[in-house]
C-alpha cells in the first residue's frame, strides 16, 4: 500500500475562494492548486497583505498550495509574444514562493517532433529562460503533459541543458485523450522531471493531429473542423488506469500531490468527492 497526498484545483469547485477552501476541507483534500494568471490571484494583484490573508485562510482549513497554474493561454511558440509572456511567468514563479509552494505548472504549446523546426527553437529558448529563472530562485517551472508523447517531451526537456528549474506536471488524462500515450510509460520516461501531477480521466474519441486540436496551425483544414477528439470524464470512468499509474509513481519514488482537476460536468463537488474516493480506494489496495 502507498499513499500520495490528494489535492484539487481551486477553480474546479466553481465557488468563491472561501467557499471552495471550506468545501475542499470537508471533502478531505490536503492541497490546492490555483490559477494565478489574471483576476484577483494574478501576481500584479496579490499584494503582500493579500498573500498573507490567503495563506491564513488556506491554513485555517488544514490546506497547503500544491502548485500554482501559470497557463497564460498562448504557449511559447510565438517569438513576438514571448518576452511579455516570460516576464509574466517569472512573476507567477515569484508568487509561488510567497505562497509557499515553488511549483508553477503550464502548457507550453505543441512541441514539434522535428527539433530543427523554427517553433521548436523558439520554445526551447523561452523554456530555458524560465527554467533558469526558476532554478535561480529555488522554484520549479513544470511543463504539463498533453499535446506530445512523453518520449517527445523528454527529448525536449533534455535539450534544455539539465537545468534543475524545469519539471513536469504529469496529467495522465491529457496523454490518453490526445496522443494515446500510456501514462505508466510516461511516468518512467519523465521520472527525473515529475514534480506535480493532475488526477484527471478521459477518453480519446478520434485520433487527431495535435497541431489542429490545439489550433497551432492556421487555418485548420475544413475536414478537421468541428470534430470532438476527446472527452474528459469523472475520474475512474475513463481510460486512465489509476491502479497501474499510481503504482508507477510509487515505483519512481514520487511523493508529491495528486491534484484533482475537473474542467467540465454539472456536479463539480460530487465529481471531486468521487475522485477522492476513487484515489483513496486505489491506494488502499
Amino acid at each position: 500500500m502507498y499513499q500520495f497526498p490528494i489535492g484539487a484545483m481551486l477553480e474546479s469547485f466553481r465557488l468563491p475562494t472561501a467557499e471552495a477552501l471550506a468545501t475542499a476541507e470537508k471533502i478531505g483534500v490536503k492541497g490546492i492548486q490555483m490559477y494565478s494568471t489574471n483576476g484577483e490571484h494574478a501576481p500584479e494583484n496579490m499584494t503582500p497583505a493579500k498573500c498573507a490573508e490567503l495563506l491564513d485562510m488556506l491554513k485555517s482549513h488544514g490546506l497547503v498550495f500544491s502548485a500554482l497554474c501559470g497557463d497564460l493561454g498562448h504557449g511559447f511558440g510565438n517569438a513576438e509574444l514571448n518576452p511579455q509572456l516570460i516576464e509574466k511567468s517569472k512573476r507567477i514563479v515569484d508568487l509561488s514562493l510567497t505562497l509557499e509552494t515553488g511549483i508553477v505548472t503550464t502548457h507550453i504549446g505543441v512541441v514539434p517532433t522535428d527539433p530543427n523546426h523554427d517553433r521548436y527553437k523558439i520554445m526551447q529558448d523561452a523554456c530555458y529562460q524560465l527554467a533558469e529563472y526558476a532554478d535561480s530562485v529555488g522554484a520549479r517551472f513544470a511543463v504539463e503533459t498533453g499535446p506530445e508523447t512523453s518520449a517527445d517531451l523528454k527529448r525536449f526537456l533534455d535539450s534544455l541543458g539539465g537545468t534543475k528549474g524545469v519539471g513536469v506536471n504529469l496529467d495522465p488524462a491529457n496523454l490518453v485523450m490526445v496522443t494515446g500515450d500510456d501514462p505508466v510509460a510516461a511516468v518512467h520516461n519523465l521520472k527525473d522531471y515529475i514534480v506535480h501531477t493532475h488526477a484527471k480521466d478521459g477518453v480519446m474519441l478520434h485520433r487527431g493531429n495535435p497541431e489542429y486540436i490545439y489550433g497551432v496551425v492556421h487555418p485548420v483544414p475544413e475536414e478537421f473542423q468541428g470534430i470532438q477528439y476527446f472527452a474528459e470524464v469523472p475520474l475512474g470512468q475513463g481510460n486512465v488506469h489509476f491502479d497501474t499509474y499510481l503504482a508507477a509513481l510509487d515505483d519512481i519514488g514520487y511523493k508529491g500531490f495528486l491534484t484533482i482537476e475537473r474542467e467540465c460536468g454539472d456536479t463539480p463537488e460530487a465529481d471531486i468527492r468521487l475522485a477522492v474516493e476513487h484515489l483513496n480506494a486505489v491506494m488502499a489496495k
